[in-house]
């Protein structure tokens, strides 16, 4: 089997979808399929199960990605240290992230990568709420780990690097902080703590205006900075849509995360300028993208 074929399997392991398998590798569907088709010829067993809903792992194709994993991420580290020694990876590297689970990635990957690359140091910062493209495109950053979605005609949408599951934050005091989960359809009922200056699209994704049937969500307080929604919302002047794994980071007496049972999961993605994957990005992707591998 070659490396390509190992890399459209473990890809489609990731993605569990044809299309955007087909999407990262930049080939078509019908390749993916074809290659699909013929590592479970090869091998004697089905890797993947498919529906007309849904792609799914079978147990053969579950030991197989294990297996194949280890190994497949050797080879791309050698190939990093390869290129890194062939073009000088040296200077300075500027990562940008949106959320502090973001953050705290970026800087174990920071970490593999200066141990790597002593000649390269890399900065990072914290994107502005209220407008997360600002510093890509002014090109103080080279590269920046932030939610999707990201529509942006001069942004280049780099390989999703993990996905998280909603909550939504309420008063502690509020009846939604006694429940076990609460539907998009709640959000009728209560005001939307919203954030000035994102593009209308990431709005709709992130702060929509209505419901999926259509009801109308009341608007609460606008603000800039995710502390200041933090704060009205512990103050009982609305609720706010945000990743679960912000219960972990953002806890306080206050507040509660309550999860929902039917939203979409927020896709985190890395992004760079659209002249901006120099040797230095590319190192530090294939860098982040092991070390959150490596952590699940």
């Amino acid at each position: 089997m070659e490396l390509r074929d190992i890399e459209i399997f473990l890809t489609l392991a990731e993605e569990l979808h044809f299309g955007r398998t087909a999407e990262r590798l930049h080939v078509s569907p019908a390749r993916i399929s074809q290659a699909i088709k013929k590592q479970e010829r090869t091998l004697g067993a089905a890797l993947f199960e498919r529906t007309s809903r849904q792609v799914s792992l079978t147990p053969a194709g579950r030991r197989f990605r294990d297996d194949l994993l280890p190994g497949y991420r050797r080879i791309q580290e050698a190939i990093a240290k390869a290129t890194a020694a062939g073009h000088g990876i040296t200077g300075t590297l500027r990562v940008g992230f949106s959320a502090a689970w973001c953050g705290n990635l970026i800087v174990k990957a920071a970490d593999v990568f200066n141990a790597r690359h002593p000649g390269c140091d890399v900065r990072i910062q914290e994107l502005p709420l209220n407008d997360g493209f600002a510093l890509l495109r002014a090109r103080e950053l080279d590269l920046q780990l932030t939610e999707l979605p990201a529509g942006e005609p001069d942004v280049i949408t780099g390989p999703t690097v993990f996905s998280t599951p909603r909550a939504l934050v309420v008063p502690a005091g509020h009846p939604f902080a006694a429940r076990s989960s609460v539907s998009l359809e709640d959000l009728a009922d209560v005001r939307l703590i919203t954030v000035i200056g994102p593009p209308r699209y990431w709005l709709d994704f992130h702060l929509p205006s209505h419901t999926p049937a259509g009801r109308p969500i009341p608007r609460g307080p606008a603000t800039v900075a995710w502390q200041e929604v933090l704060s009205l919302v512990g103050a009982g002047k609305g609720v706010c849509p945000t990743s679960a794994l912000a219960a972990d980071y953002y806890s306080r007496p206050d507040l509660a995360f309550v999860p929902f049972r039917d939203a979409p999961p927020i896709d985190y993605a890395l992004l760079w300028p659209p002249t901006g994957q120099t040797p230095k990005v590319s190192a530090f992707v294939q860098t982040l993208l092991t070390v959150a591998g490596r952590h699940g």
